[in-house]
């Protein structure tokens, strides 16, 4: 009963973090285009938020491992307060330095908090119910990205009504309030390691984790190099959408991924174990990852032949999310079930660091290739190149990663 109250505060304490940095996130944004920022300079902003993120994955899962999942929990929730305080100084205030400091402590909260959160699952569902894991994983992830969609609608609609500056101050208290109920109610150190650990823990020897982390990068960078801004400002500048109107879009799109995502379990065709339970592997993950080319090239093809770009961004965005759901959400399942027990969060932060990194190159690249492209139609679909090949990096991954599970799995009978 305990165990089920500790996952509860800390999926609570995740799922207030979330909608508030789904908000922040479309603020910054938004704001930003409005100040006249291109995009390159909205995409460098970002690439402090996703850089540091990469360092706190590295760090993070040693941490949490080390000291308790708790700590990294908390340092989590804290520093996102402080970004939102900071956002609340006078725009003269706000300067690109300024923010870019802002977003990297946001970057590093906000991987303090998912990783603690995620490895927190593996402590709960029992070694044996591989099923059952995956099911929690799933209704976690699906849950968070569903409140990151109320987020990403949330920051529209905020700086429409109040501004940055008023919306960032109600976020951090909203935060603090979190945080306090979790320093209340958590235990002092789930998830801490019963061995000692050194910094060489770090990099996992398990070949399965090395294999979907690589492949995990290329996935999360097939979508941002598009979805994450060359997205959202070609709905703004090239289609005339309003702010509320694109926030309401991504936030729809990014609520219904989330729903997709916490079902993923009952249609991912996994494979069959002894005993009759389904339970997704590396071969069910390539032939998901192989799928997302199709929406993909539909979505460029349509735009390079000037069909009208609302409705091939509505429907292609439609398909490209249920597929890209079901991809996610065997990967989460995936680290958690090759994780060792008492060492969870060291794995899921180094799995997380490549997650990182793959978004931190996506939106690097998205900000690149749409201003170089020319931005509007044709940077668009330049950016959705970029994403398909990145898919198809992702599922050849996959490959090597059969080949390291099914050596993992001849070593365990032998």
């Amino acid at each position: 009963m305990h165990r089920i109250r500790d996952y509860a505060t800390v999926t609570a304490s995740y799922w207030v973090f979330t909608l508030t940095d789904g908000a922040l996130r479309m603020l910054v944004l938004l704001f930003l285009h409005e100040q006249g920022y291109s995009p390159l300079s909205i995409a460098s902003l970002f690439l402090f938020y996703e850089l540091f993120g990469v360092v706190t994955n590295f760090v993070g899962g040693w941490l949490g491992a080390r000291f308790g999942l708790k700590s990294t929990l908390f340092a989590g929730l804290g520093l996102q307060i402080v970004a939102c305080g900071m956002l609340t100084a006078e725009v003269a205030a706000l300067t690109l330095p300024y923010l870019l400091v802002a977003q990297g402590l946001s970057g590093v909260a906000k991987d303090l908090t998912k990783m603690s959160s995620k490895s927190y699952i593996k402590l709960v569902v029992p070694e044996s119910d591989s099923r059952g894991l995956m099911k929690w994983v799933a209704l976690l992830t699906g849950s968070k990205n569903t409140l990151k969609g109320v987020g990403f609608f949330l920051g529209g609609v905020l700086l429409s009504a109040f501004g940055l500056q008023t919306s960032c101050l109600g976020m951090a208290g909203a935060l603090a309030l979190a945080l306090v109920l979790s320093v209340l109610l958590l235990p002092k150190a789930p998830g801490k390691s019963d061995s000692k650990l050194s910094l060489g823990n770090l990099i996992p020897r398990d070949a399965r984790i090395n294999w979907l982390s690589a492949a995990r990068l290329f996935l999360f960078g097939s979508r941002d190099v598009w979805f994450v801004l060359a997205l959202p400002i070609f709905l703004t500048s090239t289609l005339g959408w309003e702010h509320q109107s694109v926030g309401a879009f991504l936030a729809l799109w990014i609520i219904g991924y989330g729903f997709v995502q916490a079902l993923a379990p009952s249609f991912v065709g996994a494979r069959r174990e002894s005993g009759g339970r389904s339970v997704a592997d590396a071969g069910t993950l390539a032939r998901w990852t192989a799928l997302l080319v199709l929406p993909l090239t539909a979505i460029a093809g349509a735009l390079f032949a000037q069909l009208p770009a609302a409705s091939t961004l509505i429907i292609g965005l439609a398909v490209f999310g249920v597929v890209f759901a079901a991809n996610s959400a065997i990967h989460s399942y995936l680290i958690l079930a090759y994780a060792e027990g008492d060492r969870v969060a060291l794995r899921v932060g180094f799995y997380y660091m490549s997650n990182a990194m793959g978004r931190l190159i996506g939106t690097l690249l998205s900000g690149l290739v749409f201003q170089v492209a020319g931005q509007g139609q044709v940077g668009l679909v330049a950016c959705l190149g970029v994403s398909i090949l990145f898919v198809v990096l992702s599922a050849v991954l996959c490959g090597p990663l059969r080949r390291a599970e099914r050596h993992h799995a001849g070593a365990a009978a032998g």
